[in-house]
């Protein structure tokens, strides 16, 4: 049986792939982005099984509008991917207020809104699956990319309350976890912020040497089978990590929690007091 999928930043990116992934296999998208002529090649190719729609996540009554739109028009909600966010890249220091309030505004309040409104429409099902893609970076950090971490960080969390929220209403959540790919969420979508304190400079070489290895960057394309299984799972994780970056950061940085845990142990039990 086909499925209803509704996506959001679907003009380019992983957003794009993976809704032509699924037009492809006969799936019915609705695809969202703030340019919607983006999705015009998509309409033209793939006709009633898309309907494309003009949306900005930062702008909650419109997501609600949208959202009632896709319930109308297709009749249900299967799937959400929840994808719509950029990348902030500069010093946490050098962060302008306004750029801080922009990131955490499209990355995690956006999705919450999103979540909010497609919330309904699955309650009255009694079924559905949030996808959020998160990143590994709502996970561990890196440099240069403080407010965009936190705002992983703070998707991974709403994203996991919601899943505990919901499970007992037949609602699946899942956090999938980039590590960095070759689209162009590092390039013409992203942000920067100045660079004029001397200081950080050792910072900056480093995080761009880091990423000049072609063997950093996974292919996109290469992630399409694994949301569509992802999307075709009947018990999907609660957490799924894209690439082998992240796979191999995420072992490494768990055993280190780990050990620190157990080596303060004693510690955090006296702190209980009793």
């Amino acid at each position: 049986m086909s499925k209803i999928v509704f996506i959001t930043g679907a003009s380019k990116g992983f957003g794009k792939l993976w809704a032509e992934a699924l037009l492809q296999r006969g799936d019915k998208v609705a695809a969202t982005a703030r340019n919607v002529s983006a999705l015009q090649d998509l309409k033209d190719k793939y006709g009633d099984h898309i309907l494309p729609l003009k949306l900005d996540v930062n702008n909650r009554s419109e997501v609600f509008e949208v959202t009632e739109q896709v319930e109308k028009h297709f009749g249900r909600i299967d799937v959400l991917i929840n994808n719509a966010g950029f990348g902030l890249f500069g010093t946490t220091e050098e962060t302008t207020e306004q750029q801080a309030r922009d990131q955490m505004e499209t990355n995690f309040f956006g999705s919450l809104w999103v979540a909010q409104a497609v919330l309904p429409v699955m309650r009255k099902q009694k079924s559905g699956h949030i996808l959020q893609v998160s990143s590994f970076l709502g996970l561990t950090t890196l440099p240069l990319l403080g407010l965009y971490n936190a705002s992983k960080f703070a998707v991974e969390g709403l994203i996991e309350t919601i899943g505990s929220e919901t499970a007992h209403l037949g609602i699946k959540t899942t956090l999938i976890e980039p590590n960095g790919f070759a689209t162009d969420w590092a390039g013409a979508s992203a942000v920067q912020t100045s660079s004029d304190i001397a200081d950080y400079n050792p910072v900056r070489a480093a995080f761009a040497e880091s990423g000049s290895d072609p063997d950093t960057w996974g292919k996109p394309e290469a992630t399409i089978d694994t949301v569509l299984n992802l999307i075709d799972n009947q018990n999907p994780p609660q957490r799924l990590l894209l690439g082998k970056i992240a796979y191999n950061a995420m072992n490494e940085v768990y055993a280190k929690r780990l050990e620190e845990i157990q080596n303060w142990k004693e510690v955090s039990i006296a702190a209980h007091g009793h």
